[in-house]
C-alpha cells in the first residue's frame, strides 16, 4: 500500500486544449523534487478526499517543479472535477513520489503513439528522446486542434521531423497506423497510451505488422466496458482477512470488495481506480492465495502472491493475512 507523501505548492494552471488543464507544482520551501524518469506518474490528493493518478510529462531532468495534464472527464467521479474547478494557483496539495509501470526502454528505436489525454506520459518520453538525439516517431491522434494538449510544443521546433498529429475532423492527418508499423524494424520499439479502444487498436496494427510482444509497452487511464475488474461476480463466497499488525480478523461478504469491507469496519485503504489499474490500494499478503483481477500487477508478480489490490481482488484460500 502506498503512503508516503510530499507536500507540493501549485505554481501555474494553465488551460492547456479544450478540456484540459495542466498544473505546475513545486516543492513549497523552493528544494528539488524527487528524480523521475520517462513514463513515471504521482499519485494526486485531491479535494473531496479522491486520489487520482496523473503522468508526469517534464523534462525528467527539471527537479525544479512536476508538471501534469488533467482532462475534465464526462463522467467524472470527481477527480478530474476537482483538478478543474477547485484547484487554485497557491494550493497546497499532497502527492506520492514518482512511480513508473512505463518505463522508456533503451533502443535502437522507438515509435511513440498518444491518444488524446495519452499523450502526457509520451510526451515526456519524446522530450527525452529528442535531448539525447535518440532515433523516434511521435503519433498524437485527437478529435481536433482545439483538444489536443501541447500541441505547440509537439509541431514546434523541439520535437521537428519526429512528430506528427492527426486530427479525426481534418481527413488529411489521418493515421496510417498499419504503414507506420509496417516500416518499423525488427528493433523498434512501440509505446501507446491513450483510450482503451485507441490502445487496442494500435495493439492489434502492431501484432499485425509483427512487432514482437517484449517490444510493444502501453499504459491505461481507464479499462475499457469489457475489462472492468470482476468483483464482486456471481458464485463468488465469503472470506477472512487478518491484520498482521494486531491479529484482528474481518469477514468479507460475497457481494462487497475488500476495500468497501473494511473501510465499514474502520480500516482504510486508500483507493483510487476501484479498477485494479493504478496500484494506489497495493497490499502486503503476509498468508493466503489471492485471486487477482488487477491489470496493474504483471503475471510475474501475480504468482508470487505476496501483495494484491483490494479494490478488485479477492481470495482463493478462506484467509487472507494482510501486511497491514
Amino acid at each position: 500500500m502506498i503512503t508516503e507523501s510530499l507536500s507540493v505548492r501549485v505554481a501555474g494552471k494553465h488551460q492547456a486544449a479544450q478540456d484540459v488543464v495542466s498544473l505546475e507544482l513545486v516543492d513549497p520551501d523552493g528544494g528539488p523534487l524527487p528524480e523521475f524518469s520517462p513514463g513515471a506518474h504521482i499519485d494526486v490528493h485531491l479535494p473531496g478526499g479522491f486520489i487520482r493518478q496523473y503522468s508526469l510529462l517534464n523534462d525528467c531532468l527539471q527537479r525544479s517543479h512536476f508538471l501534469i495534464g488533467v482532462l475534465r472527464e464526462p463522467r467524472s467521479r470527481g477527480g478530474s472535477a476537482a483538478v478543474h474547478d477547485q484547484v487554485r494557483v497557491g494550493d497546497l496539495l499532497r502527492i506520492s513520489p514518482p512511480r513508473n509501470r512505463f518505463p522508456l526502454v533503451p533502443a535502437e528505436h522507438s515509435l511513440l503513439f498518444a491518444g488524446g489525454i495519452g499523450i502526457t506520459p509520451l510526451l515526456c518520453m519524446a522530450r527525452r528522446l529528442r535531448a539525447t538525439d535518440a532515433a523516434f516517431g511521435l503519433h498524437y491522434s485527437c478529435r481536433s486542434r482545439a483538444r489536443a494538449a501541447f500541441l505547440d510544443e509537439i509541431l514546434g521546433p523541439a520535437l521537428a521531423g519526429h512528430a506528427q498529429a492527426h486530427f479525426d475532423d481534418e481527413p488529411g492527418t489521418a493515421l496510417d497506423a498499419r504503414a507506420v508499423l509496417a516500416a518499423a524494424d525488427a528493433r523498434t520499439h512501440v509505446y501507446v497510451c491513450g483510450p482503451s479502444g485507441y490502445i487496442d487498436f494500435i495493439l492489434a496494427q502492431a501484432r499485425a505488422a509483427g512487432v514482437d510482444e517484449a517490444r510493444i509497452h502501453f499504459e491505461r487511464f481507464a479499462l475499457g466496458e469489457d475489462e472492468h475488474p470482476s468483483a464482486p461476480v456471481e458464485g463468488d463466497v465469503a472470506f477472512q482477512v487478518k491484520l498482521a499488525s494486531t491479529g484482528e480478523v474481518f469477514d468479507i461478504p460475497a457481494d462487497e470488495t475488500v476495500t468497501s469491507a473494511l473501510d465499514r469496519q474502520g480500516v482504510f485503504i486508500p483507493v483510487s481506480c476501484e479498477e485494479g489499474i493504478c496500484g494506489t490500494c497495493l497490499t502486503g499478503v503476509r498468508e493466503g492465495v489471492p485471486d487477482h483481477r488487477d491489470s496493474y500487477l504483471t503475471d510475474a508478480e501475480h504468482a508470487v502472491n505476496d501483495q494484491f489490490t483490494p479494490c478488485c481482488s479477492r481470495a482463493r484460500t478462506p484467509m487472507l493475512v494482510l501486511d497491514l
